[in-house]
């Protein structure tokens, strides 16, 4: 087995008795004193889960020790089951899980080393980072499998039933009330072509908050067939707490023919950072203002080998970067915000990921622990199990 680097000493942070990984890029694994890091622990990565099939929920120390908590039924190989440390209760975490009574999804709160202390009515997509709500959204009506869960099935209606009272919502994490923020009825009066979603099935995916919690950003897509999900189109949106300025910012021509693969919240109130092609010279670290109209794009740095998930540093100065295969090799670059400069902190081996998988595939998510000081990836880079590898910079 290559190295990962020849300069940065990674460390393989799971055990090797199975597959580890904690799930995507726009969140923190970490509780508040870098002591556990999140993770799940399944049985396989070569297809979909089945209904009914669970994932071990636990964390890792820095030590590589493994702690197993709980399990769920809700989960996928892209995004887990969204567990994350609870930001009002330091020794529990919050995940979802599929309810057997209720055939729903609920978000479950589990404290440590006692069990189960509460739950929330709905699942969770996102948490503020000022930790005082989730933002939540029908995770049921996501048709890609690989971010969805398998004892919801994807429903048959291309529009949801009522458009007046579905859509995105706000959870309060200390009294568990919710609202509406945003119904897909005001998504659709604000939709720049609303004659493109005529015979298309809609869902909504990828929300987050951004850094003073007072805004959420998340994708409204559409595609002609739920079941053989091709083509689909994309469509961002945020809006503010109150949800009165509803508002479709980057409609589906900038992201067509995949000119933009990911996107994120950057460094202030209302910049958003996302991984473009808009010259066709490769994908580029580009920012934008939401609020400027026309916006007006800027560069931060080169092409970095192809589509990636860019995520800034806790004090915004460095860029993390990773790349799909190329030759079945996995890249992570570390990009200096103010000179564009790129330092590859490493190649993981990704060739024995199997032809025609694609929900089920091993991306890097790279995440930053808070102290901005831990770097962690999920890899199959020893070639025989998923796990989270680990990097001190």
């Amino acid at each position: 087995m290559e190295p990962i680097s020849s300069t940065y000493r990674w460390e393989r942070l799971t055990p090797d008795d199975g597959h580890y990984f904690f799930g995507y890029y726009d969140r923190n694994p970490w509780n508040r004193d870098q002591t556990l890091h999140l993770m799940l622990k399944v049985g396989q990565c070569e297809r979909l889960p089945l209904p009914g099939e669970t994932a071990e929920i636990g964390a890792v120390t820095p030590r590589g020790e493994w702690r197993k908590f709980t399990e769920t039924r809700a989960w996928c190989h892209q995004q887990g089951c969204m567990e994350l440390f609870h930001p009002q209760k330091p020794d529990c975490i919050i995940f979802n899980d599929y309810d057997v009574k209720t055939r729903k999804l609920q978000a479950r709160i589990f404290q440590l080393g006692k069990g189960e202390v509460g739950r929330y009515g709905r699942p969770f997509y996102a948490l503020a980072p000022n930790g005082e709500y989730a933002v939540s959204l029908d995770i049921g009506r996501i048709p890609r499998r690989g971010y969805s869960y398998a004892d919801v099935p994807v429903g048959d209606s291309l529009f949801p039933p009522d458009l007046d009272q579905d859509g995105l919502f706000l959870i309060d994490l200390k009294t568990g009330r919710e609202r509406l923020l945003a119904s897909y009825r005001a998504m659709l009066e604000q939709h720049p072509y609303l004659y493109s979603t005529e015979n298309r099935y809609i869902w909504l995916n990828h929300a987050i908050v951004n850094c003073d919690s007072s805004r959420v950003l998340w994708l409204f897509r559409q595609t002609p067939d739920q079941y053989n999900v091709q083509g689909w189109q994309t469509f961002m949106y945020t809006c503010g707490l109150d949800g009165s300025d509803i508002a479709c910012v980057l409609p589906e021509v900038y992201w067509a023919h995949a000119s933009i693969s990911h996107q994120i919240w950057g460094r202030t109130t209302n910049e958003i950072l996302v991984d473009a092609d808009w010259d066709a010279t490769g994908h580029h670290a580009v920012v934008l203002n939401e609020k400027e109209f026309p916006f007006h794009a800027v560069k931060l740095a080169d092409s970095h080998g192809g589509m990636a998930h860019m995520i800034f540093s806790p004090d915004g100065t460095k860029l993390l970067a990773d790349s799909y295969p190329e030759n079945g090799v996995q890249t992570l670059a570390l990009i200096d915000v103010a000179t564009g400069s790129m330092d590859i902190l490493g190649r993981f081996n990704h060739s024995p990921e199997k032809p025609g998988i694609i929900d089920t595939r091993c991306d890097l998510h790279p995440r930053w622990s808070p102290d901005g000081h831990f770097i962690t990836v999920d890899s199959i880079h020893d070639g025989r199990f998923r796990g989270c590898y680990l990097l001190k910079i």
